[in-house]
């Protein structure tokens, strides 16, 4: 049964214009319907809430944007507030009830119109899944029990970003998110990029983790642009010259491989295995036939390089002499998950990988994921999600740019990525420092608490026009609330993410200064610890 709240008008329309209009709000309503025992119609007319206009044969739902005081009427009671056009339903002549909810707008109300609060069956209507297959992961706002779904295909079919200030529960959000496709699709084959190693204590139990000490990426599967980012420090004049010699010698040690020989005609970027010794060795040979006016400086520098990263122990995951065997269908099946074993997400942790190559580590494994899907493309290979925490660490805007080989696969990966059955997912709290055509290419956007002002302008600058009354609340949403807009979702949504065990959660809380500084004892013995790790480290 209706309440007389719902069934009572609190407003008309004022002006109708195409995305957007303007209505009156009577506060006598407004201050009645709060009293209301359903928390939809509680929130009536208030910025963020939803309200319904009758059109000839249906409802129209629009979203409040902004409130202000009608000071034309002296001592008027009215309210005019923007909204925000959502879509349009039918009704049920007997029960008045909306039914085939669909986005977009084909008759617009006249002025004059009457208004209604929306209440949570109006809501339930709206927001219920259409079929497709989706995942629930939280509460739509302000109600209680209405589930919010996300639609897989749609959500990693175009992409989509996770944002958030720190501290907002992102990281929470994201293992929720990732747990439930997991549980939606046990066969998967995601690939999460984590660079503080938070999420191996999230996905012990789900996922396979991998972090320096198992990683076992061999150096050869890098391509000559990589290898001059890894090999090379030079710059202006001086760069150019190694990268030739680079190019000749790297050509030369692939090519004394026997799949080279067999194969007949490889490039310099073929993943083919080479012995780092036949690099060593070409270098020094073709330092041998220099005359005496040319410099070996070149030669020296490049072969003084390997020799570093083969002695350093930090490096042993990329550079060990273990890593020469033809391993490169093994690493992918491992890290793409294929098979998964019941396991569908690798998180390749790369907080220990020493900080001047951890970019590299990252491009190679994200060229890895869309060279397999190019070349496996007449395979019907199975598509692959490739997370990215941290996102505007490596795809950063120009302002930022560093001409990193990161950058350029990633912003491939953005715009051309769909087509080969790749997803990408950006997670990050500074999505002003993202590359511009980036975060336009996500074609869902889950937008938590945005603390500063550029990040706000820039993540309504690539959102939808319908959905900018939630985007007026992002500065003001709690600890693990989202606006969730795009192709992920039938409408825009404010959502409460859902609890998560505290098993699955990952390893990002906050250290509580309060209960540390007020323990005592044991403090030497911890240092000893310390110590005694960061002398060893890699080893």
């Amino acid at each position: 049964m209706l309440s007389d709240n719902a069934q009572n008008p609190i407003g008309v329309v004022l002006e109708i214009a195409g995305s957007g209009s303007q209505i009156a709000l009577d506060m006598l309503r407004l201050s009645e319907c709060m009293d209301d025992a359903d928390p939809s119609i509680a929130l009536a007319g208030q910025v963020g809430s939803q309200i319904k206009i009758r059109t000839k044969d249906g409802w129209l739902l629009a979203s409040v944007r902004n409130q202000k005081r009608d000071r034309r009427g002296g001592e008027s009671n009215a309210v005019v507030a923007n909204i925000d056009f959502m879509g349009e339903g039918m009704e049920e002549r007997l029960t008045g009830k909306i039914h085939g909810f669909r986005r977009g707008v084909t008759r617009y109300p006249i002025p004059g119109a009457l208004v209604y609060p929306a209440s949570t069956e109006d809501l339930r209507q709206i927001y219920s899944s259409d079929g497709r297959s989706s995942i629930q992961i939280g509460t739509v706002y302000p109600t209680t029990d209405i589930r919010a779904a996300i639609y897989i295909d749609a959500l990693l079919g175009k992409h989509f970003a996770l944002l958030g200030s720190t501290g907002t529960g992102k990281s929470t959000s994201a293992a929720l998110l990732l747990h439930r496709i997991c549980q939606a699709a046990p066969q998967g084959h995601i690939v999460m990029i984590d660079p503080h190693g938070e999420y191996s204590a999230a996905f012990r139990t789900s996922g396979t983790i991998f972090d320096v000490s198992n990683l076992q990426m061999p150096y050869w599967l890098l391509n000559f642009e990589e290898h001059c980012e890894v090999l090379l420090k030079s710059s202006g004049d001086d760069l150019q010259a190694d990268k030739d010699i680079l190019a000749k010698c790297l050509l030369h040690a692939r090519s004394k491989n026997r799949l080279a020989q067999q194969m007949g005609k490889i490039t310099v970027d073929s993943p083919i295995p080479y012995l780092l010794s036949d690099l060593t060795n070409m270098l020094q040979d073709e330092m041998g036939k220099l005359d005496k006016a040319t410099t070996s400086a070149p030669y020296m520098r490049i072969k003084t390089k390997i020799e570093e990263l083969k002695a350093d122990p930090r490096y042993q995951f990329m550079f060990s002499g273990m890593l020469v065997g033809d391993t490169m269908a093994q690493f992918i099946s491992q890290v793409f998950r294929m098979p998964g074993d019941g396991k569908p997400i690798s998180i390749i942790d790369v907080s220990g990988v020493p900080s001047d190559i951890t970019s590299t580590v990252v491009a190679v494994l994200s060229r890895m994921v869309f060279d397999f899907a190019i070349w496996g493309r007449n395979e019907k290979t199975r598509p692959i999600l490739l997370v990215c925490e941290e996102a505007h660490r490596y795809v950063p805007n120009e302002r930022n740019a560093d001409g990193s080989s990161v950058g350029r696969i990633l912003s491939r990966i953005a715009k051309e990525g769909r087509k080969y059955g790749i997803s990408l997912g950006l997670i990050t709290q500074r999505p002003s420092d993202l590359a511009e055509g980036v975060l336009s290419q996500c074609g869902t956007i889950i937008s938590m608490r945005l603390n500063n002002d550029r990040d706000q302008a820039f993540v309504k600058a690539a959102m939808p026009e319908g959905a900018r009354g939630f985007l007026d609340s992002i500065p003001a949403l709690r600890n693990r609330e989202c606006i969730i807009c795009g192709e992920g979702v039938s409408i825009p949504m404010r959502v409460s993410f859902d609890n998560l065990e505290e098993s699955k959660r990952p390893a990002s809380e906050d250290p509580s200064f309060v209960d540390l500084w007020s323990e005592e004892g044991g403090e030497e013995e911890q240092v000893e610890r310390v110590v005694q790790r960061w002398r060893t480290q890699g080893n």
